[in-house]
């Protein structure tokens, strides 16, 4: 089925219907909107909505972040496979009905939240001051003490260390009234409250007369006056901080309690964020409609299998007048795959890379069949297929998947098949385990098991292989393009760009295979024909656009030589098949060769036992990544190159959008 053909859907209906057939539309999900450009028509001014809309919604999205950081929900590891939840549409008008009650709990999660980070912010700030106060918890005098009537007290810190008597010493000042008598200076009297080698906390107390020169000395010795001045003891002060730090932990404790007793009301929250993000959508939507006195006209794609069904359901409960017609050729119309049962699982490659442009087929068919085969190929251990053949479908049996997961499961069991298909044509599973296990318990020696053949033992017919299924796949790819041109009525030019390509690899094939291995000279003969034949065809024709003799000519050489390196490049990028095929099957035999080890046959089986447990998960973790990796890459560049442009827009139709929850109903047309 490949793309879908689109229609250009035109809706008029009385504006009293509008929010309801947009809401109708929604759910079904099968019209992609855009903005009716008729200048005539007015639009509805919804930004003060959508942005009230967008509030409320961000208020219960913080509202279920908070709740499932202080109370996650506990779920098994399985539930990543799980769908939304399935709604009624009944249900969905009852919880919207709750839509208030709803969002003053998520208020209340919010408002208790804040009291734990405030409670946290002055925690922080508390424990600070309380480090900043211990040095000078010993000091048994207010930290804003000054002095007395006859005294002055200087508190606060120098940088370095120093004994009390190196800083009196500094401290000493002649008496004012004895400036001419032989009496004793006046001191100062320092007490060291703490010190360290960076600094030093003093207590120091002087006359009244001497504390200018004091605080002056102290200024030029950059003294720094304690920060902290309350009328208490340092102790005193760090005994309420350490008060007010357990009510702020108490408090803290008891908002998340509250918190968590919500937990309960995770399911009305998930609820609101997806009504609210489709009530954000709905008006959104209703902005791109054109609206007249008493009636609107709506615009959409829509696909052309879904039109009747739509049709029939809105006539039905509404007055409308609904016409489709097909887009024109410079329209910006949107891309929907829809494949068969073998094709779809793989769309998903198809839009990784990009969806197909107007003149684009849809590749998806196209490299179905080659996607499977290469994957089996790279991973090609049957033991290893088998389990993704058994985990994906207890997946697919077990768990209600959304589409794309679905699609997803579908691929890796294909892929898992064919990988079992290639694991028992090449004789792995999982590695060499027969055979080791035969030799080193039972002493029988056990041959090969592969019904073709064994990679390690002949890894040039391997190759060789490869090289063919590459070559299989490019004329694939070339054919699809000959097939673009044919139907786009260059039927000559169809013929002269892709048959001279078919002659010229066929025939350069074994010649090329001959260095390798033996080819039948019957076989060479002929290739040697074709390749002639190809060659003077391309040298003839490539060229064929140009006016000029010598133009043509060097557009045909041109042509050849683009055809020689090109191809031979993309040839030898199918040697990856080889190389991860190898890969798989060796690291799975030195897997197994570690495990038998040990001479004790007790000893060996437990040792094996382990290491084939861990070591062949791994491998298989490693390797389904690289075949992952490298299929796609064969896809991407190889064959997507020979025909395939890209560059097209998905279809994005208006939907339900939602995180959480669907409706039963969602997709489906009657």
């Amino acid at each position: 089925m490949a793309k879908l053909r689109m229609k250009k859907l035109e809706l008029i209906a009385p504006l009293t219907d509008s929010k309801k057939i947009i809401e109708l539309i929604q759910r079904r999900g099968v019209v992609e909107l855009y903005e009716n450009s008729d200048e005539e028509l007015e639009t509805a001014n919804v930004t003060a909505v959508i942005g009230e809309f967008e509030r409320f919604r961000s208020t219960a999205s913080n509202a279920l972040d908070i709740l499932n950081r202080y109370a996650p929900e506990k779920k098994p590891l399985t539930d990543m496979f799980g769908a939304r939840d399935e709604i009624e549409k009944h249900d969905f008008g009852d919880k919207a009905a709750q839509l208030e009650k709803i969002m003053n709990g998520a208020a209340d999660i919010i408002r208790n939240s804040r009291l734990i980070a405030d409670a946290q912010a002055e925690t922080v700030q508390l424990t600070l001051k309380n480090d900043l106060l211990k040095p000078w918890s010993s000091l048994d005098v207010p930290l804003n003490f000054k002095g007395t009537s006859k005294t002055a007290a200087f508190i606060g810190s120098l940088s370095g260390q120093y004994t009390a008597e190196e800083i009196e010493a500094q401290l000493k000042y002649p008496s004012p009234s004895a400036a001419e008598e032989e009496s004793p200076p006046n001191a100062c009297a320092v007490e060291v409250v703490s010190s360290s080698k960076e600094q030093t906390n003093l207590f120091i107390l002087c006359s009244k007369e001497s504390s200018a020169d004091t605080e002056e000395t102290l200024r030029k010795m950059s003294f720094v006056p304690v920060s902290e001045n309350p009328p208490v003891t340092a102790a005193e002060l760090m005994q309420k901080n350490s008060r007010r730090i357990a009510q702020l932990a108490k408090q803290s404790e008891e908002a998340e309690k509250n918190i968590v007793s919500m937990s309960s009301f995770r399911q009305q929250l998930e609820f609101a964020v997806d009504f609210l993000s489709m009530r954000t959508e709905k008006y959104a939507a209703l902005s791109k409609l054109g609206i007249t006195g008493t009636t609107f006209v709506l615009n959409g794609y829509i696909p052309e299998k879904y039109c009747e069904s739509l049709k029939k359901e809105i006539d039905k409960k509404y007055t409308a007048v609904i016409t489709f017609t097909d887009p024109a050729d410079d329209d910006d119309v949107p891309v929907l795959l829809e494949n068969g049962r073998f094709s779809a699982p793989v769309e998903g490659i198809t839009r990784m890379y990009a969806m197909p442009s107007k003149g684009d087929v849809d590749p998806t068919p196209v490299m179905a069949f080659f996607y499977y085969l290469f994957f089996g190929i790279m991973l090609s251990d049957a033991g290893y297929g088998v389990l993704m053949v058994i985990g994906t479908m207890i997946v697919l049996k077990k768990f209600r998947l959304e589409e794309n997961m679905r699609k997803t499961m579908i691929m890796f069991r294909n892929c898992g098949i064919s990988t079992v298909f290639w694991g028992a044509m090449f004789g792995s599973w999982f590695g060499d385990i027969v055979q080791i296990v035969g030799r080193e318990f039972f002493g029988k020696e056990i041959g090969s098991i592969a019904l073709w053949f064994q990679p390690l033992d002949d890894p040039i017919k391997l190759l060789l292989f490869s090289f063919g299924l590459g070559i299989l796949h490019l004329f694939l790819g070339v054919g699809v393009s000959f097939k673009m041109s044919w139907d786009e009525g260059h039927k000559v030019g169809a013929f002269l760009d892709t048959v001279p390509i078919y002659l010229t690899i066929t025939g350069v094939a074994p010649l090329a295979a001959s260095i390798l291995t033996e080819v039948p000279q019957t076989l060479k003969k002929v290739g040697m024909y074709m390749m002639i034949v190809g060659i003077v065809l391309l040298i003839l024709t490539a060229g064929r656009s140009s006016k000029s003799i010598f133009g043509k000519l060097f557009g045909g050489l041109y042509a050849l030589y683009n055809t020689a390196t090109g191809y031979l490049g993309d040839i030898l990028s199918y040697s990856r098949l080889l190389a991860l095929g190898l890969a798989t099957g060796s690291i799975a035999s030195v897997i197994n060769l570690i495990g038998t080890m040990p001479e004790n046959k007790i000893v060996k089986l437990i040792l094996l036992i382990v290491v084939f447990v861990v070591g062949h998960t791994a491998n298989l973790a490693i390797n389904l990544l690289g075949a992952y990796v490298h299929t796609d890459r064969l896809q991407f560049v190889e064959l997507f190159g020979k025909f395939y442009t890209g560059g097209g827009r998905e279809f994005a139709p208006f939907g339900v959008n939602t995180k959480y929850i669907k409706f039963k109903e969602e997709n489906q047309n009657e």
